[in-house]
């Protein structure tokens, strides 16, 4: 078995892998980042899923590289397109023009930002990238992390790395497990946490949120792409949770924040994609605008299905056995396929008829040889027992009301970034007694407290993206893209201070000296932003 040494080890590539490697790497350190699958930036690229952000992303709310990144996939289009002579004079360009984002935009131009931010570094193997590489062992000694092993998906060769530090990026906290570090799956209860929506009976550690094997289509109402009928198909034809007032395989689904009954059609219009509308699927999550082009150049747009109909509710990945987990995922699947072809065969559409065989699947823009992403979507990891732990209480405004606490969120001393989402909760396994409905509830922008990145008993090991100290609560405001990406960002930059400094994480939090220093580093060398201004701080998303 090889083994090789470097100074950071982060363990998965998605936002939070990658930017915790290029903060190592931005402070002088050598950086060895492992990643399953063939793509680096997880949900970003090879799940397929446009950033979720906030409403102030484009001035602030993100550090530097975060905002660098956004604008590589910009500059993307620009260069590579011939973009209409509006769309290139649009200072803020959608790409995609879906309404669920700022910046909605295919996988590769994604893939091609974060390459562009990675180059200078792999040039002279300061970072270096194993692709298709899946941690299967760690080596502990008492409360240090000494060695991770990876394996080759390809050639199934295995690797030992050792490092001073090891970051866990991956989508599950799988290193979480397999070093032993304490942590938490599922929803707490609240007898344990105090939240407000918190469970009321016992903790639950399978009560996890959906994952979504997300894909890309286009339309072309002439033409037949309809997929042959999926394996599943009659189950998924039928399969209505309880939770759901109809079959999931519909075009009615739930509110998120009412819990009522929706309707939302393909098209607002008949067979007409085209069009910025709020009351359709086609332009939530569009990818692709064929408007950004010279008329006739693109025959349609391409939109990401990432809606409720291919959310997985079945069972959870993270507390059983490979063999269960195996079946989850290729059920996930199934269903998404099942989706598809509901949609192609079945769906009520506008004009009376049934079915739009016009819709054809683009695995080949989501950079597969088949109908799906690469990777399934994935909103909950297994989260570290942290010296301090996220609570809804700190950040939700109906919990902060009913604890008579000041208005706004939580001011933390030790914050290391900051973030802003809805607590956005989707239905999930949901444990014994079967998935919950949503939890979609106001919260107030908020920061990232550097305890939450310290886990209470093991020293060199640092969390970089969904597996910090949050509760399944919280997890559903932390989990989006720019956090994500702050967090692992946050990681690597205290990895790299530590090794410089002789200190460890523990210390640079508990001296006040020392976080000072820390949270000078990040925010003169690397352009974090620690606090929000009063008026963002107590307002209510």
């Amino acid at each position: 078995m090889t083994v090789r040494e470097t100074d950071v080890l982060v363990v998965g590539g998605g936002l939070g892998g990658v930017a915790a490697a290029l903060a190592a790497a931005r402070l002088g350190r050598r950086v060895v980042l492992t990643e399953e699958s063939s793509w680096l930036g997880g949900q970003m690229t090879s799940q397929a899923v446009p950033p979720d952000e906030h409403p102030w992303i484009e001035s602030q709310g993100a550090t530097r590289s975060y905002r660098r990144l956004r604008q590589n996939i910009r500059d993307y289009y620009r260069r590579t397109y011939e973009l209409s002579d509006d769309a290139r004079a649009a200072g803020l360009l959608n790409p995609g023009g879906g309404l669920v984002s700022a910046i909605c935009h295919e996988p590769r131009a994604g893939l091609a930002a974060i390459e562009e931010l990675l180059a200078p570094h792999r040039a002279d193997a300061r970072v270096v990238v194993l692709a298709g590489h899946e941690p299967v062992g760690a080596e502990t000694d008492g409360d240090r992390v000494t060695a991770v092993t990876v394996r080759s998906r390809e050639s199934g060769e295995r690797l030992t790395i050792t490092a001073p530090y090891v970051l866990d990026a991956t989508e599950l906290g799988d290193l979480l497990d397999l070093a032993g570090v304490e942590h938490v799956t599922g929803a707490e209860s609240r007898a344990d946490t105090g939240e407000l929506h918190a469970l009321d009976g016992p903790a639950s550690p399978l009560d996890q949120q959906a994952f979504t094997w997300c894909f890309a289509m286009d339309y072309h109402p002439d033409a037949d792409f309809t997929i042959d009928r999926p394996a599943d198909y009659a189950r998924w034809r039928g399969y209505q949770p309880d939770i759901w007032p109809v079959p999931l395989l519909s075009w009615d689904d739930v509110h998120p924040r009412t819990l009522a009954r929706r309707h939302r059609p393909l098209f607002a219009h008949i067979d007409s994609p085209r069009g910025h509308v709020a009351d359709d699927w086609w332009n939530y999550r569009r990818i692709f605008s064929a408007a950004h082009h010279a008329p006739g150049r693109y025959g349609s747009d391409i939109t990401l299905v990432n809606w409720p109909q291919v959310d997985y509710m079945a069972g959870p990945l993270i507390g059983v056995d490979e063999r269960t987990r195996a079946g989850h995922l290729e059920a996930s699947r199934q269903q998404s396929l099942s989706f598809l072809y509901w949609m192609q065969t079945e769906a009520p559409r506008l004009d009376g008829g049934t079915g739009y065989r016009g819709l054809r699947p683009r695995g080949d823009v989501l950079g597969t040889g088949d109908e799906l992403a690469m990777r399934p979507y994935i909103r909950e990891s297994r989260r570290i027992r942290a010296e301090l732990t996220v609570l809804e209480q700190h950040v939700g405004v109906e919990a902060r009301e009913e604890a008579g606490l000041p208005a706004g969120s939580e001011v933390f001393a030790d914050s290391v970034g900051v973030g802003a989402y809805r607590i956005d909760l989707h239905p999930g396994s949901g444990g014994p007694e079967g998935p919950r409905s949503y939890i979609d509830i106001a919260d107030h922008p908020f920061q990232i407290p550097l305890g939450a990145l310290i886990p209470q008993r093991v020293e060199n090991l640092l969390p970089a993206g969904k597996n910090i100290g949050t509760t399944h609560v919280t997890n559903g405001c932390y989990r989006l893209h720019p956090v994500e990406w702050t967090i692992g960002e946050a990681a690597g930059a205290l990895a790299a201070h530590c090794l410089d400094t002789g200190s460890t994480p523990r210390a640079v939090r508990n001296d006040p000296a020392r976080l000072e220093t820390f949270q000078q580093l990040l925010t003169t060398a690397l352009g974090f932003q620690l606090g929000w201004p009063e008026h963002l701080r107590t307002a209510a998303l």
